[in-house]
């Protein structure tokens, strides 16, 4: 992608990347504009590219700061979305840009952070403040299709991602952005696989010649959450100009939230209580032991006595919890060029990054094995054993906090290498030649992970068929005195530290991921003009890219071999490679007709190989019709594909807990499909009249990859208009439609589908999923591998508008306003089934969720060197919806959630080279709303930007 430099003076957040406002600052008007008349003649262009009248007056201060010096020529861009370059106001495509100065304006210290703002970010991305769902890493999602489905490119070129499907935003320092650029619609056709619900490219700062330091400290209003930044850059020219290199780099510190330091998420409710029942707390696996049998059910109380189980017995396990992680990283970038000749440029830019990132978990609740282990699904404690004092087999349930927690710490580091050479051919024709290569490797640690064959050891519990998960035990102490390091224990105590030594495990995984990229490209914007009166030019881009991408994950030995308890984890390790041949073409038809001020036309076509599923092609036309300079219509379609990241295919089954519900604890919710439930529990021996989970709304869940996964197709279509009444000067305004269909769409299917589908009787080809019960009753695991489910679409309308006004000579209003209203959000579990629609529903199980409407608005204050900023997030209200079926308000406690605002307020203020900045995140400390999702009282997903309360920040720069 060719580069321009823009004037510093160009604020663009606008949120369709082709109606960009641009504005000066006062200072600079006074400073640059009369050195630049004083060095030579300065043609002034009104708003939206008119010429100004000439003539020997010299304009006024009050039109000096209304207009903005810019040629003919700077208007003309690459922008994403397209490989060449044309005016700010000539694309179809729906493209939104923000630059620098809008993420400075906030708290966000990652580039994540700020996207979280944005309607069209949606809430299956990963983010800083997804707890147990990530490691750190910020993974961003266009229109709620999954980050697997967005493509993030820095200066148009692919970046290596830490975790297959995922470029991980905290790898790019803030301070290094100099705009980031947001295609809101499928780019396959130019980009290749990824690219089905949009691109999101970054451009970074090049060229620099002077030198900076920034400082931000901030903490939340409770004393938590402290963040420390510093960075640094420097830069300098050498050869007269020629050459420039330029060295960035930066740390930051960002604290964790523990769960029980905010009121409304001390007390996790595990489920959604039926109208008039009491809500249950916590987790049914007490900390010193339950034992269960056919006459008893008793919690120890660590002191070698028992009481009766009841549900306020249940382990708040969330006072050991994160909110939040505890997140470092490092970055350091450098950048170089060197211009041989016009024709060559050679070019070299660097990027490695360091992160650190800590979650605290409770400790590990032990019922039983995971798959695919043989050791007993259910802990038992038999009838000979010294502390069984019922006389019968007993069912173990316990939570070994000894350890104080777990402790989740994931370190990566990641380096990408990007060199080439660009330039201009002849004609007017430019290339650019590229290769990349990134790699991410990553270690993750757990400490205090439970041995579950150790367990049964320090039992003295010896199971009569070892290849049976599900066979009968008996008490032998020989099991234990004939393993190492072993000592029995009372397990209704609290143990010793030789016994901790013995039981706890602290594990260790790896993965790696590394990217080849090699891209050659040959564009030209003017290769011929129309041979008639009023015809414009035609574009033309082409070039070729060959792709390769391969992952590996070895897991600890132990989770491999199925012993820790409440996971396990299979190696997984592949790669694919791709050859493409892509070819844009770019036609003015007419230019400044009667009826048509602009009227153009792009097609864009790629053919791919792929080693793994042979050939494809994908395509996309746009329009661009202006009729007059105040009113512009613009509409686009196409095609995308993206084939199976390597997770997806190739990797290893592993299990985790999910979060969901047993339907026999819940059979009566089921209205008409309720009897079928009962029946259905009453022959696996369940009576649903007495019957609860033991593990807090969550299900043993086995998951991974699936070879037999084809390739996704998509389909999109947009279409808008862009208003720039001339009667209103410096204001736009645009409304889009948008839509998108994929087909064969890849994913897991919703947990609670596949158990209510077999339960009820709806689906009952989901039955083969859910595996037998254990010894217990409880649900032993379900089966919920990638899949290509059917049909998933979307679409929705954007309404944006700009608009800044000269209030006196010093006072400069802006306003902008950024809204997404959802229209529908429809998947199908399996393909041909049934469509669900989503929109305006909370899947309140997994912390997801589409709201139909969602608004970002910020009002701008500025006089002289001061300015203020006021902005405002919506989030529509949502209806609770556990996958399948919506939940009704007449039977259940809680069944939707209201609509929230917050607000923040920035100041700045600068100083010669001095610029300081104030704020405050969640003026009004508004809390996330209450959401019964077992774990965290909220869907972190949606209200992730609200879990630090009110939030407070200050930010020293100095530039040299």
């Amino acid at each position: 992608m060719a580069r321009f430099i823009l004037r510093r003076s160009l604020l663009s957040a606008t949120a369709c990347g082709l109606c960009l406002t641009t504005w000066a600052h006062a200072e600079e008007t006074h400073t640059r504009h009369s050195a630049n008349a004083a060095a030579k003649p300065v043609r002034f262009v009104q708003q939206h590219g008119t010429a100004a009248p000439s003539g020997p007056s010299r304009p006024s201060k009050s039109a000096e700061l209304q207009r903005v010096p810019l040629s003919p020529k700077s208007e003309d861009i690459v922008v994403v979305g397209s490989a060449l370059a044309s005016g700010r106001a000539e694309s179809s495509n729906p493209v939104q840009i923000i630059s620098s100065r809008d993420i400075q304006r906030t708290s966000a210290v990652t580039l994540g952070d700020y996207l979280q703002r944005l309607p069209s970010m949606g809430s299956q991305g990963t983010y800083n403040t997804t707890p147990n769902g990530g490691s750190g890493e910020s993974c961003p999602d266009i229109r709620n299709l999954g980050s697997n489905r967005a493509l993030v490119l820095i200066d148009g070129k692919r970046q290596v991602a830490t975790t297959p499907g995922c470029v991980d935003l905290n790898t790019i320092a803030i301070d290094t952005i100099e705009s980031v650029e947001i295609l809101k619609d499928g780019g396959s056709e130019l980009y290749g696989a990824d690219a089905v619900s949009g691109v999101i490219n970054i451009k970074l700062k090049h060229n620099v010649d002077t030198g900076g330091i920034d400082i931000r400290g901030a903490i939340a209003g409770q004393g938590d959450a402290r963040t420390g930044k510093i960075s640094g850059f420097k830069g300098f020219n050498f050869d007269q100009g020629r050459g420039n290199v330029s060295v960035f780099g930066q740390y930051m510190t960002q604290g964790g939230v523990s769960q029980r330091s905010r009121s409304w998420a001390t007390n996790s409710w595990n489920s959604d209580p039926l109208l008039g029942h009491a809500p249950s707390f916590g987790s049914s696996v007490t900390p010193y032991g339950r034992a269960i049998t056919d006459s008893a059910d008793v919690i120890s109380n660590g002191n070698g006595t028992f009481s009766d189980y009841t549900r306020a017995e249940n382990d708040r396990f969330s006072n050991l919890q994160s909110l939040s992680y505890y997140l470092q990283t490092a970055n350091l970038r450098g950048d170089a060029h060197y211009d041989v000749t016009d024709h060559l440029t050679a070019y070299v830019n660097a990027n490695y990054s360091h992160r650190s990132a800590t979650q605290n978990m409770a400790g590990q609740a032990v019922t039983g094995s995971v798959y695919p282990s043989n050791l007993l699904s259910s802990l038992i404690l038999p009838s000979g054993s010294p502390y069984n004092v019922w006389g019968e087999d007993a069912t173990l349930l316990r939570r070994f906090n000894e350890g104080g927690g777990r402790e989740y710490i994931a370190n990566n580091d990641t380096w990408q290498v990007n060199a080439g050479i660009k330039g201009d051919i002849l004609g007017g024709w430019k290339y650019d030649i590229s290769m990349g290569y990134g790699n991410s490797t990553q270690e993750t640690s757990t400490t205090n992970l439970v041995n579950y064959q150790n367990v049964l050891n320090s039992l003295g519990v010896r199971q009569l068929n070892p290849m049976d998960s599900n066979s009968g035990a008996v008490y032998d102490p020989g099991v234990c005195s004939a393993a190492g390091g072993c000592s029995l224990i009372n397990p209704f105590m609290p143990l010793g530290q030789s016994a901790q030594s013995y039981i706890f495990h602290t594990s260790h995984s790896y993965y790696n991921y590394q990217m080849r990229d090699f891209n050659a490209r040959v564009s030209k914007s003017n290769v011929v003009t129309m041979p008639y009166r009023h015809g414009g030019k035609l574009g033309i881009a082409f070039g070729v890219e060959h792709l390769s991408e391969q992952a590996s994950y070895k897991p600890d030995s132990l989770q491999a071999a199925g012993v820790l308890a409440g996971s396990s984890a299979q190696y997984t390790g592949g790669g694919f490679n791709s050859t493409s041949a892509y070819l844009e073409g770019k036609l003015s038809l007419l230019e400044d007709a009667p009826y048509a001020k602009q009227l153009s036309l792009d097609a864009q076509g790629r053919w791919s190989h792929y080693n793994t599923f042979g050939n494809t092609e994908n395509w996309k036309v746009g329009l661009y019709w202006a009729p007059t300079r105040d009113i512009a219509f613009r509409g686009t379609l196409g095609t995308s594909f993206r084939q199976p990241n390597v997770n997806e295919l190739y990797g290893g089954q592993n299990v985790a807990q999910t979060q969901g519900e047993d339907p026999c604890a819940q059979a009566s919710s089921y209205g008409a499909y309720a009897s079928a439930v009962t029946a259905r529990c009453a022959a696996q021996g369940i009576n649903v009249n007495n019957f609860s989970m033991t593990n807090a709304n969550t299900v043993e869940t086995v998951y991974g990859g699936n070879r037999s996964l084809q390739p996704e197709e998509a389909r999109t279509y947009t279409f808008g208009t862009i208003i720039t009444p001339r009667v209103i000067p410096n204001l736009t305004v645009s409304g889009e439609f948008w839509h998108y269909h994929v087909s064969n769409a890849i994913s897991q299917t919703p947990l609670q589908y596949v158990m209510d589908g077999c339960y009820t009787g709806a689906a009952p080809g989901q039955c083969q999923y859910v595996s037998p019960r254990t010894a217990a009753g409880q649900l032993s695991t379900v089966y919920d591998l990638y899949e290509n489910l059917g049909a998933m679409q979307t679409s929705g309308v954007d309404f944006d508008l700009n608009y800044r006004i000269h209030i006196t000579h010093d006072d400069l209003l802006t306003l902008s306003n950024n809204f997404q209203w959802l229209v529908s959000y429809k998947q199908q579990n399996y393909p041909g089934g049934p469509q669900y629609d989503y929109a305006g529903k909370l899947l309140y199980q997994n912390d997801t969720g589409q709201p139909r409407a969602r608004d970002y608005a910020t009002v701008g204050w500025r006089h002289r060197n001061f300015s203020l900023t006021y902005m405002m997030n919506f989030i529509g209200g949502m209806h609770y919806s556990d996958g399948t079926n919506n939940v009704s308000c007449s039977v259940y406690a809680y069944c939707k959630v209201p609509g929230i605002f917050s607000h923040d307020i920035t100041a700045q203020y600068t100083a010669g080279p001095w610029n300081f900045t104030t704020g405050i995140n969640n003026v009004f400390a508004k809390n996330p709303p209450f959401v019964p999702d077992g774990a965290y009282n909220t869907a972190t997903g949606v209200y992730g930007s609200l879990i630090y309360g009110r939030y407070f920040f200050l930010q020293v720069q100095r530039n040299f």
